[in-house]
């Protein structure tokens, strides 16, 4: 019996992979990480401006987002060690995730009691201590992920996890803002708190992944020196161990590096070419994020029937190829219809890029250190994102938006380049989701 799908069965057959029990699971974990971020971003600084903090510490609070960034220095812990009685009762996977969930919860019940305009300092601990668990949380649950979902359901359950995440942050921007217009901001809080449930309940009717169960955990380690070779040497090693190594790092930065660089500067140009903030709400806001689920489902069906390193080059050149609408948009200027095709087709091929790269970030990882591995790739994947995209203002102040929006899509080209090398040098490997090094 095999999960592979036959090149005979229709297109639309391969979206059944998402009915299965695991990727529910995936979803509604999805569902947990997504939550908690808003509440140390967008619906925070809501809250703090309308208290009467200064824009200066607005600002100031975004820094407790670098506990996302930094989340691999204590993703060794998570890999590894055990929680005594706590993990012999639910296994390392679930054993940490309900741990982490449960403390999630009460975090998030004290931000809500806190008053900035009292006590800012306060507020400020609350939210380092949700962003901090919130993190571990993504920690936890990627690995989770990657181990519980069979090699030929990678993409679909990158998928379905981005599907939950953008549903978690919609319920705690949105939803969280509902409800403090009607019941204030400790009721808002108290119910997000009360919706971490929902992640937990999920880890409580799911299984330990069989791998992790084998594996095991650390209750306490024989040594310091022992524990640190073994789980923080230990995965930079066993990554190194594989054949082009390096190769395969740098195409996890530069992977969604054009992609990255135009979205940078995306807004700046909405608001150039003179489009409302209501245009651009309704339009990115809504429109966008169907678009963006839609080629989230897309993607991670490629994945499941072609493998994930057609499924990558596939999406990454109409991720790339969409960044020339940006070039019409510039050249037509202000038009609603325009936008609407503009920021669907972006925001769908984007999906579908992400559905992709996020499954073959998972197949990269060795099961015996998949917190922290996947946690150091994914702040290496961030770094398109963040550090080097930075330099897009100055790039766009040099040329004009059509010239601009076509050099973004020239700097997808070395990413889709290294596609192809990875192809040609593992021709085995990506088959049907599955990724040797």
């Amino acid at each position: 019996m095999t999960d592979s799908v036959s090149e005979k069965t229709p297109w639309y057959a391969s979206l059944a992979v998402y009915t299965r029990p695991r990727l529910l699971a995936v979803l509604f974990m999805g569902f947990s990480s997504g939550l908690p971020l808003p509440l140390t971003f967008g619906t925070l600084s809501f809250w703090l401006a309308e208290s009467g903090v200064s824009r200066e510490a607005i600002g100031a609070f975004s820094l407790v987002g670098m506990a996302y960034t930094i989340k691999f220095l204590w993703a060794p812990a998570i890999d590894r060690l055990g929680l005594g009685p706590w993990t012999r009762i639910f296994g390392r996977r679930r054993g940490w995730a309900l741990a982490i969930q449960m403390a999630l919860a009460a975090a998030i019940l004290f931000l809500g009691s806190t008053d900035p305009r009292i006590d800012p300092a306060m507020t400020a601990l609350a939210a380092v201590i949700v962003a901090v668990l919130s993190a571990s949380q993504d920690i936890v649950i990627d690995a989770y992920r990657i181990e519980l979902l069979k090699p030929e359901e990678q993409g679909a359950g990158a998928a379905a996890t981005q599907f939950g995440y953008r549903f978690g942050m919609m319920a705690s921007s949105a939803g969280a803002l509902y409800a403090a217009e009607f019941g204030g901001w400790s009721t808002s809080f108290a119910i997000m708190a009360a919706l971490m449930g929902v992640g937990a309940l999920t880890v409580l009717f799911t299984r330990e992944p069989a791998q992790s169960a084998k594996t095991g955990a650390e209750t306490a380690p024989k040594s310091m020196a022992a524990w640190f070779q073994s789980a923080v040497v230990g995965p930079f090693a066993d990554f190194a161990t594989r054949p082009s190594w390096m190769l395969i790092l740098v195409f996890v930065v530069a992977y969604k590096f054009g992609d990255a660089l135009a979205g940078v500067m995306a807004n700046a140009f909405y608001v150039s070419t003179g489009f409302t903030r209501l245009e651009v709400a309704n339009i990115s806001k809504i429109f966008g994020v169907a678009a963006t689920l839609a080629g989230l489902a897309a993607g991670g069906a490629i994945v499941h029937r072609r493998g994930v390193y057609q499924a990558l080059l596939v999406c990454g050149v109409l991720q790339a190829l969409s960044n020339l609408i940006y070039c019409l948009q510039a050249i037509v200027g202000h038009d609603v219809a325009l936008l609407v095709v503009t920021i669907g087709v972006e925001n769908f091929t984007g999906g579908m890029g992400s559905a992709a790269f996020v499954a073959y970030l998972s197949g990269l990882c060795n099961v015996a250190y998949t917190a922290t591995q996947y946690a150091l790739l994914s702040a290496l994947a961030s770094v398109g994102r963040t550090t080097l995209s930075a330099w897009g203002g100055w790039l766009a102040a040099q040329l004009d938006w059509v010239l601009f929006f076509a050099a973004t899509t020239l700097a997808a080209i070395p990413g889709i380049v290294l596609v192809i090398v990875l192809m040609k040098r593992f021709p085995d490997a990506g088959k049907r989701s599955q990724i040797s090094g």
